[in-house]
């Protein structure tokens, strides 16, 4: 590497009449700004990194929404009605939430896209080998992040992947692979869009490879390299699509790659990092730990949104929470269970009704943040993190042809080995009449609140119902959501489908 990156803010799509497809956005460089050095070429890859930041994307919406639609959280009385329309399932098309996700992941896609192009021609012009290698890995970091966004799109904007001939005949997302625009803006198939994604990650893991002197710890400090893309980055992302699209042996074979490669560990939480401080703690409070694949990286004057607002408001005296957790979740945790210790801490709140309930902790804020410049709730989102790995292989490993119920058992325990406190003395049984309930119990327990329920809800065929609890407002709070629910795919946005030339057909929930 030639430099370490330094983050800049990045700059929002601004909506207007036209689509977030548009070639030439607002703040792109034009032509004339072309890549014509190694040093603009990094530049360009930072604006990458950069726009990733957006409080649209994993700082905010695209980690809080999904997980808010869903069964997690209970608005409280007196809340602000902040992402009210999300919570309670009145979403339309012109939502500015799920507009703002859906450009965010385009601008992604734009700058990639115009990078890209810029590095063909560049690299014909480079004769230091040096240069020529470090632009290779620079494709490669594009290649990821275009993936990625991508992958997120097809997440939330397209209908569950049940197989290889069904997905060919559903809708997927419009492709472009330049930054000069898609020949016809129209989407295409599910099993496209998919197969697309897979070829950038193929190759970005080739161009990103890490070589025999990695090491995953750096002068000392836990594995804060975690900021920026590599090879197991890209297995880790087709590690979880495959799951997705329910390739059960492919997703064992890329999980595999990231638990038996030797760069990450489980954080515990009864190893301390420091007196007091359990390694898996630490993770949370200052976002650096041995089991982080992938986390965006804030600085105390760079950094993306506020993950942790909307659960603490606080003011400097007291709290107001606009949501707490559901009743439902809290009970889920075992007494030994360390996570609830780290993700959940009880308060009396400051609305006038005095409600005392666990709040969120866990996206409290980053102490060094907070430290150094007074920041509150910034928490840097940890995108990839090894213990999904561990969800996504014992998940295949019930659900393949042949169910591998001992594989998945081991997973499991491996993982509350490390989230248990020194009573647990580990081994878990699972057959075919509770395997899956153990799994999507343990997703619930681990990876609340980072951006997974809908998906998952949406891969199971699940719906779910909420049951009013102590202060949650009315509306809401006796929802009943089945499993064909529309708007388990979020709708295109209007502005998109209406923009002049566009043939992008809408969604269900649309309609």
């Amino acid at each position: 590497m030639k430099n370490i990156k330094i983050y800049i803010m990045a700059m929002l799509v601004a909506f207007g009449a036209t689509s977030c497809l548009d070639k030439h956005p607002e703040d792109a460089v034009l032509a004339d700004r072309a890549i014509l050095n190694i040093d603009q070429a990094d530049e360009a890859v930072i604006g990458i990194y950069s726009s990733l930041m957006s409080s649209a994307l994993y700082s905010g919406h695209l980690t809080l929404l999904p997980d808010l639609q869903s069964d997690f959280v209970y608005a409280v009385n007196g809340y602000t009605n902040t992402h009210g329309d999300i919570w309670r399932w009145d979403i339309l098309p012109t939502n500015p939430e799920i507009e703002a996700v859906y450009g965010s992941l385009y601008e992604v896609i734009g700058n990639c896209n115009f990078f890209l192009d810029n590095a063909a021609t560049l690299q014909g012009t480079l004769t230091n080998d040096d240069d020529i290698d470090y632009l290779e890995r620079l494709r490669g970091e594009a290649y990821f992040a275009r993936a990625l966004s991508y992958s997120e799109l097809i997440k939330l904007y397209c209908v569950d992947y049940k197989s290889d001939e069904d997905a060919k005949q559903q809708l997927g997302v419009v492709i472009t692979d330049s930054y000069y625009g898609a020949k016809n803006i129209t989407r295409s198939s599910l099993y496209d869009s998919y197969q697309f994604v897979i070829k950038d990650l193929n190759r970005a893991a080739e161009l990103l490879a890490l070589g025999d002197d990695y090491d995953a710890k750096i002068d000392g400090e836990l594995y804060n390299a975690a900021q920026y893309f590599n090879e197991y980055t890209a297995y880790a992302l087709l590690a979880r699509i495959s799951l997705y699209m329910r390739k059960w042996d492919d997703a064992i074979k890329y999980s595999t790659k990231l638990i038996d490669c030797g760069y990450y560990e489980l954080s515990s939480t009864t190893t301390e990092y420091t007196s007091g401080i359990s390694l898996y703690q630490y993770m949370w409070e200052c976002d650096k730990a041995t089991e982080i694949i992938w986390k965006v990286g804030f600085t105390s004057t760079n950094y993306g949104g506020s993950l942790g607002t909307i659960f603490w408001n606080y003011d400097f005296t007291s709290y107001y929470p606009d949501y707490v957790p559901a009743l439902w979740v809290l009970e889920l945790y075992a007494s030994n269970d360390l996570r609830d210790d780290y993700f959940f801490y009880t308060v009396t709140t400051g609305h006038s009704h005095g409600l005392t309930w666990p709040l969120l902790y866990k996206y409290f804020g980053n102490a060094d943040l907070f430290n150094e410049a007074q920041l509150l709730h910034k928490s840097m989102p940890k995108v990839f993190r090894l213990s999904e790995q561990y969800l996504i292989r014992a998940e295949a490993y019930c659900q393949k042809e042949t169910p591998e119920y001992n594989k998945a058992a081991k997973d499991i325990s491996a993982l509350r080995l490390k989230r248990y406190d020194t009573s647990y003395g580990g081994g878990v049984t699972m057959n075919s009449e509770n395997a899956m309930e153990i799994i999507e119990e343990e997703r619930v327990k681990e990876l609340y609140m980072e951006g997974f329920r809908l998906q998952d809800l949406k891969r199971w065929g699940k719906g779910f119902e909420r049951k009013p609890q102590e202060q949650s407002i009315a509306h809401g709070s006796s929802l009943k959501v089945e499993a064909d629910n529309p708007l388990f795919v979020w709708p295109i946005p209007q502005h998109e489908l209406d923009a002049p030339g566009s043939q992008i057909q809408p969604n269900a929930s649309n309609k």
